[in-house]
């Protein structure tokens, strides 16, 4: 627990994060003014916190009292500024998709892409709240359900459902430019066995059958817009939703209990108008809600499009995080609130950022070894199990030996087996979002002198899913139903 400061003074992008550490941190603002809680200071200084590596190692300057904490104003704007990808509005530097290259990021230019700086930084906040209180109550909401201390959700981008051979040719040429002469005899000897098969819904229901076989329902971003010449050139639209392959996938996913997200086309990044249409037309075709989104190939203008998905109705977006290396693009290994420079103010937009995809060190860095892929993945999910985070992996179904990657499956059952080995609670993006909503509205209300609690959350949780606060040492001591 926590007692804020009054924020009237601080500017916009101060309020955000400081609402961000906390809700980070898992340290929920105490309401009642005559309890003895820790309280938080906000200091003037400002040396050194432009520089992020020596915010780390001067512990983002806060500085510990009898029942205080104390942080910078300077150390929220730069933490801000880095979960808001600040230096990324700035600039006009775009690649062939019309996106941000990596290299214009904050993290990146500090050598600092693997590490989840914001969330690190939040943790750093929670240690000097223990540490500075003494004899006074600490109360921190838990990390996630069924008392798993951090968080695993398994998507996949659905790019490929018919014209495979035509993928399998691309994908031949690659090897060839690469030199890769094995991968791609083995990807020719698959692909003249998958003739007459359908690799890519065969390739579906075995990532399906492996995520079983671990407990995991898992989300998938599918297209869904007409396709043409164009688009099938440029690599965006390449399938019908409603031809015969796409309604098996479709069938295949619901019936498993699978999440089903939009996976927007190019043109919503330019036109946001047209989220509502192709939300509309997916959730016609599969009969149920689609909460969220991911853009295809991460393009994006990240003001005009992310109004477009709030104005079509999504709950969340998963878009943010690097095409080109993988890491935290916004600091933060955890679902956190969109927040818009014009205004000011959140959005109304949960980010739930993905850092790790598996293109992304065979198409960008030229690694073709699987098991290199899998040791990159679980780094980057030990990073997020050390901040209690969630880990957010992308996962392309089409990586089988049919379309040219040969190995890729038995990658992936690698990478399920060794990252469920660290006991992560396990679930759909959807259900991410929804627990860290109701947890992010915790509230203590009411601290009685004898220690009681009395808690209340400002979104429901779930009734099998109820919110609970800890004490340092992870006993239970309250039970938040609503």
């Amino acid at each position: 627990m926590i007692r804020l400061p009054p924020q009237e003074s601080l500017t916009g992008i101060e309020r955000y994060a400081l609402d961000l550490l906390i809700d980070l941190a898992r340290i929920p603002p105490v309401d009642d003014p005559s309890g003895d809680v820790v309280r938080l200071l906000l200091a003037e200084r400002d040396a050194g916190a432009s520089d992020l590596r020596a915010c780390m190692a001067r512990d983002w300057y806060l500085e510990r009292g009898d029942g205080t904490v104390s942080v910078p104003r300077a150390v929220l704007r730069r933490l801000g500024q880095v979960a808001t990808a600040a230096a990324e509005r700035g600039t006009t530097s775009r690649d062939r998709y019309d996106r941000v290259p990596s290299r214009e990021n904050e993290v990146v230019q500090a050598g600092l892409a693997a590490d989840p700086v914001v969330s690190r930084a939040a943790t750093r906040l929670r240690a000097a709240v223990i540490a500075s209180a003494g004899r006074r109550p600490v109360a921190l909401a838990t990390p996630w359900p069924k008392g798993k201390r951090w968080a695993v959700a398994f998507t996949h981008d659905l790019d490929i459902v018919a014209y495979w051979p035509a993928f399998t040719l691309l994908r031949v040429a690659e090897l060839a430019r690469k030199g890769e002469v094995r991968r791609l005899g083995r990807t020719a000897l698959a692909a003249v066995s998958a003739i007459g098969r359908d690799p890519v819904a065969r390739a579906v229901r075995r990532v399906l059958d492996d995520e079983r076989a671990h407990g995991i329902v898992s989300t998938w971003f599918v297209l869904c817009g007409t396709p043409t010449l164009a688009t099938m050139r440029a690599g965006d639209l390449t399938y019908r939703p409603e031809s015969r392959a796409t309604q098996a996938i479709l069938h295949a996913l619901t019936e498993r209990g699978s999440e089903v997200g939009l996976h927007g086309s190019f043109a919503t990044a330019d036109r946001p108008q047209l989220f509502q249409e192709q939300r509309g037309r997916l959730e016609r075709l599969i009969g149920q809600p689609v909460p969220g989104v991911r853009q295809h190939f991460l393009r994006m203008r990240a003001g005009a499009t992310r109004q477009g998905m709030t104005a079509a109705g999504f709950r969340y977006d998963s878009t943010c995080g690097f095409f080109d290396r993988n890491g935290f693009r916004a600091g933060v290994a955890d679902v956190m609130p969109l927040w818009d420079a014009s205004t000011e103010r959140s959005i109304g937009l949960d980010e739930a950022p993905f850092c790790w995809m598996d293109r992304t060190l065979s198409k960008y860095a030229g690694v073709e070894d699987p098991a290199a892929w899998v040791a990159d993945g679980s780094a980057l999910a030990e990073a997020c199990r050390q901040v209690e985070g969630l880990w957010v992996g992308v996962w392309h179904p089409n990586l089988s030996p049919p379309l040219g990657y040969p190995g890729a499956p038995e990658g992936f059952r690698s990478l399920l087996s060794r990252i469920v080995a660290q006991d992560p609670f396990l679930g759909p993006l959807r259900t991410m979002v929804e627990w860290r909503a109701a947890r992010r509205s915790l509230r203590v209300r009411r601290l009685s002198p004898d220690g009681r609690l009395e808690a209340h959350a400002g979104v429901p949780p779930t009734a099998a899913q109820p919110l609970a606060l800890e004490d340092p040492g992870h006993r239970v001591i309250a039970t938040v139903n609503r």
